[in-house]
């Protein structure tokens, strides 16, 4: 039975309209987006095979080119959607963040550093930029590195941070293990920016390591 056959109220864009996004499952979701199905499956089936094949909808995104594109009712040009939509929700939250005053949108921060970080395969190195009321400037990755860690300068996070006017940073990195837990390592280069950042009167307020589905911060912990 096609989808056009269902009962309006199980139609997934018609349910959309009636009840909301958050309404609808993930495969649901998905099927909109894929708009027709395959030969005996609906686009809600062929939703759910891609979201059982992938382990979920995250990993559906994050997935290779080539993986998506050899697939049945998948190819080049749904790819390309996907990515375009999913950067398109990275960049609302990123204007959200630069909008808002940030020490007031705790909620908002952490959605948009998860949403920008947590899928990195190798470890990289951002900072937030504040003025002096700590809105956001501009969020900057520096450094990339191995699955294990990345080389952090002082000296460049602080010229740029000059370079900027800013008065007050946030640093951000990610930890590609998923464990958001900060090692010895991190603690000791926090300390090193904070005492190269004083030098110049930039505040160093808070240092985010962000995990799979947590973020640790050292402000939080009175490791700053």
């Amino acid at each position: 039975m096609s989808i056009s056959q269902w009962p309006q109220h199980e139609r997934p864009r018609e349910k959309l309209l009636q009840r909301g996004p958050a309404a609808l499952s993930d495969a649901e979701l998905l099927a909109i987006f894929i708009r027709t199905g395959v030969p005996g499956k609906t686009a809600v089936d062929l939703a759910r095979e891609l979201l059982g094949r992938f382990g979920g909808l995250r990993e559906l995104l994050a997935a290779a080119p080539e993986e998506l594109c050899q697939l049945r009712g998948l190819g080049e040009a749904k790819y390309v959607q996907l990515q375009a939509s999913l950067e398109m929700g990275r960049r609302f939250l990123e204007e959200k963040l630069k909008r808002d005053v940030l020490l007031g949108s705790t909620r908002d921060t952490k959605d948009y550093l998860q949403a920008q970080l947590r899928d990195r395969k190798n470890e990289v190195f951002c900072v937030l930029f504040l003025d002096n009321r700590h809105r956001v400037l501009v969020f900057e990755e520096l450094f990339q590195g191995t699955l294990n860690g990345t080389a952090v300068y002082p000296r460049e996070v602080v010229k740029r941070a000059l370079r900027l006017n800013a008065a007050a940073v946030i640093l951000v990195h990610n930890h590609p293990s998923g464990v958001a837990e900060p090692s010895r390592a991190d603690e000791l280069l926090t300390t090193r920016l904070k005492e190269a950042l004083t030098l110049v009167d930039i505040r160093l307020l808070d240092h985010l390591v962000v995990g799979d589905g947590e973020m640790v911060s050292f402000s939080e912990r009175g490791l700053i």
